[in-house]
């Protein structure tokens, strides 16, 4: 059994188009029934605005499966501590014996959160696709961004957040990074102009609305990932002439279909796995809006775990 940490991790694996396979292969494995994916084990520490996420799932035919503990606890920050953190264990899908410990600290699920943000535009956002509008300005955001310039040639950013001076400090951030960035006041402003909108934030209400959305515009959101949380009106979603998930169970419980309370949808949802799998185009016009609920998916951690260990021992 090997133990690695951060350090080794981050020299091998980085946001990058292989890594993106591996966590699309995932996806496509998903949608094609092909993978063994229980419910998330959560946890709410409320005291400490915390919460601990378990997530693992086996891909048939895989040497390896994950099982990650995700550690989230979001006022780290005001005591210099990051908000994510958490490890994965790797173990052989064939004698059940524990092949590896990733002590990434969060490391790989920001990763393949930022992969999935950017396999979801590839699918469903117009592919002339230039200017992103970004509700929220930490660390996510900032990788979004960096992942969907694997599949898209962008060159707006407009931001948004809720302290105007972390607003300020993303925005520099990306022009570092050659990309022109504008910061807004609020969200409708942010976004008047977006061909993709990304929210990457801990919300527990509403922040975009269907007013927000410009003619054939993709939203992926990325922030609701647990019981409570939501970042889009019902509005947006009622507005898409395409909903999208990772998964439906777990945006009923976890994402932004919990809003409706488990009755009768007036749409239909797709999953992404399945738009991969079977190559379904849900992009039928440039006027097309399409909205991507993404909580997060155990194959998402066994595919880039598994992607990590081969990187690490290769």
């Amino acid at each position: 059994m090997q133990l690695y940490h951060r350090d080794a991790i981050e020299r091998a694996v980085g946001i990058d188009r292989d890594a993106l396979a591996a966590v699309e292969a995932g996806f496509a494995a998903l949608g094609r029934g092909e993978v063994v994916q229980p419910p998330i084990l959560s946890m709410a520490i409320e005291e400490a605005n915390g919460e601990v996420d378990v997530k693992t799932a086996h891909i048939r035919g895989a040497e390896r499966f994950a099982i990650k503990v995700s550690p989230g606890f979001f006022d780290n920050p005001r005591l210099g501590l990051p908000s994510l953190n958490g490890l994965m264990m790797v173990f052989s899908a064939r004698t059940g014996l524990v092949e590896a410990v990733l002590f990434d600290e969060g490391y790989l699920t920001l990763v393949r959160t930022a992969l999935a943000g950017a396999i979801a535009a590839r699918h469903l956002s117009r592919e002339e696709s230039r200017r992103v509008a970004v509700l929220g300005a930490g660390e996510q955001a900032e990788r979004q961004v960096q992942a969907l310039r694997l599949v898209r040639d962008l060159d707006t950013v407009d931001v948004w957040a809720r302290r105007h001076e972390a607003a300020e400090a993303y925005a520099d951030r990306l022009r570092a990074k050659g990309l022109e960035v504008n910061v807004h006041d609020g969200v409708g402003e942010a976004c008047r102009r977006a061909d993709i909108i990304v929210t990457a934030t801990p919300s527990r209400e509403p922040l975009l609305h269907a007013r927000d959305l410009p003619e054939g515009v993709h939203v992926t959101a990325m922030g609701s990932d647990a019981p409570g949380k939501r970042e889009l009106d019902a509005s947006v979603l009622t507005r898409a002439d395409a909903f999208v998930c990772d998964s439906r169970a777990q945006s009923e419980t976890n994402g932004e279909l919990e809003a409706f309370g488990g009755g009768e949808l007036p749409f239909k949802v797709h999953e992404l796995g399945r738009v991969i799998a079977e190559g379904q185009r849900l992009r039928l016009s440039e006027a097309t809006v399409t909205v991507c609920d993404l909580t997060g998916t155990g194959v998402q951690d066994t595919a880039i775990a598994g992607f990590a260990l081969e990187r690490l021992t290769g």
